[in-house]
């Protein structure tokens, strides 16, 4: 759970496709739980940069994504246990949106300006 949870409340960012909230050093160190794959934050200091958001409102910890009605209301329900915002500015870069739309993925950015 440490290279999850936020250590300090310093230099919180949040997670521009899944909206997990750490510190930047946290997504440099670790790079991000649910996105790795894709996004490939761990030890790249720019990319954490251009794929996380200091700018979020509001925040869930989500500690039973499976049982959760809120983790399937904010769509996180099939990520890590942490802390996530539950709005995040800003948007995934070009390169980004464009593999996960060769997997078949819609982005959905985690700022509220796209609805069901």
């Amino acid at each position: 759970m440490s290279t999850i949870i936020p250590q300090e409340k310093k230099n919180m960012r949040a997670c521009l496709l899944c909206s997990l909230i750490k510190n930047q050093s946290q997504f440099v160190k670790n790079g991000c739980e649910n996105c790795e794959d894709i996004l490939r934050l761990r030890g790249n200091t720019e990319r954490v940069l251009e794929c996380t958001s200091a700018n979020f409102n509001g925040f869930v910890a989500l500690m039973r994504p499976e049982q959760s009605w809120l983790g399937r209301w904010q769509r996180i329900e099939k990520y890590s246990k942490g802390l996530y915002a539950a709005q995040v500015t800003g948007r995934i870069p070009e390169d980004v949106e464009m593999a996960l739309e060769q997997r078949g993925i819609t982005y959905r950015p985690r700022d509220g300006t796209v609805k069901d």
